[in-house]
């Protein structure tokens, strides 16, 4: 009598074909016909080894989507050492400073990433009100004068020296959990929108009041879009919807005209060369270092930009120093990383174990690509400029652990996805 062996990657794949039936195969007496209600009820091992071959999407989304994370900061931290080298050189005496600083953020984000992977995700909703209450505290904390530390008149960070955290990165993180967490609890009750909706516009409004007293329209609007789409994803209604999204943009539009520098930041948009020493200054020094870079680029650390032309050129305008050093064929790099980014992010969210952790990787997935697209969108001049960094490649430290520890939550969906 001759058995068929199976290697050991088609044990699970052949357990649970061998529980899908109640009784064991029966032989008959010459050992040589299998019964043929069992031989209806299994698979054959052509049929079985086809399906060990199939990609299983859990195993390809987490090895992919650590790739892609890697990948993107090591690609960052490159750009970070071009682009600050000549104001580090100069401030602190070594064109290495910047680059070992966001080195060291690195090393933290990775331990990060790797802690939130390894930690389920169906565990986090008991922290989710400790992350609520703990980033309302750092944001009040940041108001306080002589507690917040202030920048280019606007008060966003905490900290002491080059040691500073800024808390509405950790806002995004917090709201995505709340709003992950009652949508699932009340998924009985998605057709009353008020009872969905309610809670999830209350906790959002009081982050966005403490956002816009910073001022920080940037983030405001990043919160906003990350919320809006979680609500669509998680079934809320059409209608009250749609209410909510035109109360969103007319309240965004409100702010960018209420204050006079916002005000001339629109205009400046519109036409930057109308004020091209102030207001346009900043957009026109982008779009002419892309201009430069032309196709291939002038070579990485040629660029002209970052010799005190550009300001922020490591931070909200790194991207503009890629088009520039690296030029057309580095601008798509980035873009085609971030476009992997989003796919590997909705095909976990598709293969999601459960509600709570589609709704997680929808708010993650989000938050990464509204932010890279504003960004983008900033630094050739399509968008105006909010102050908002490219995630894993701009300086900041963070922005970047905080990206990376949301980045783990999304490896173990997938991980532990269908």
């Amino acid at each position: 009598m001759h058995f068929l062996r199976l290697v050991y990657v088609l044990w699970r794949t052949w357990r649970s074909v061998c529980q899908c039936g109640a009784s064991s195969p029966r032989i008959h007496d010459g050992g040589n016909a299998m019964s043929a209600t069992v031989a209806d009820e299994r698979p054959s091992v052509g049929r079985l080894l086809r399906s060990a071959r199939e990609p299983q999407p859990r195993t390809t989304n987490f090895k992919f989507l650590w790739f892609v994370v890697i990948a993107a900061n090591l690609f960052g931290l490159l750009m970070i050492l071009s682009a600050s080298s000549v104001t580090a050189l100069y401030q602190y005496g070594t064109s290495w400073y910047q680059f070992r600083l966001q080195a060291g953020w690195f090393a933290i984000g990775c331990f990060a990433m790797f802690a939130m992977s390894r930690y389920s995700y169906e565990k986090l909703s008991k922290w989710m009100k400790l992350a609520l209450f703990g980033s309302a505290g750092l944001m009040v904390a940041v108001l306080i004068p002589g507690v917040g530390v202030s920048v280019n008149g606007s008060s966003r960070w905490l900290g002491w020296g080059p040691l500073r955290m800024q808390p509405s990165e950790f806002v995004k993180l917090a709201v995505i959990l709340y709003a992950a967490d009652t949508l699932t609890r009340r998924v009985g009750q998605i057709r009353d929108w008020k009872a969905v909706m309610r809670p999830i516009a209350i906790v959002f409004g009081a982050f966005a009041v403490m956002l816009m007293a910073q001022p920080n329209l940037g983030t405001t609007i990043i919160l906003a879009t990350i919320v809006l789409v979680m609500l669509f994803v998680g079934g809320v209604p059409g209608k009250p919807l749609a209410l909510l999204s035109g109360l969103l943009v007319g309240a965004a539009a409100f702010f960018a005209i209420r204050e006079p520098y916002r005000w001339r930041r629109l205009m400046s948009f519109r036409d930057p060369w109308a004020d091209p020493l102030y207001t346009g200054y900043q957009s026109l020094q982008s779009q002419i270092g892309f201009a430069n870079g032309g196709v291939l680029g002038t070579g990485l650390g040629q660029g002209r930009a970052k010799w005190g032309f550009l300001p922020e050129a490591h931070t909200d305008f790194i991207y503009a120093i890629i088009g520039e050093e690296i030029g057309l064929v580095g601008s798509v790099l980035v873009i085609g990383i971030f476009l992997a980014f989003a796919l590997l992010g909705i095909r976990t969210a598709l293969h999601a174990r459960d509600r709570f952790g589609m709704l997680l990787a929808t708010g993650i997935t989000t938050w990464i690509l509204i932010q890279a697209f504003i960004n983008v969108g900033a630094c050739v001049g399509v968008l105006p400029i909010t102050g908002v960094p490219l995630p894993f490649v701009s300086a900041g430290g963070s922005s970047l652990v905080v990206t990376m520890a949301a980045s783990g939550i999304l490896l173990n969906i997938a991980r532990q996805g269908r």
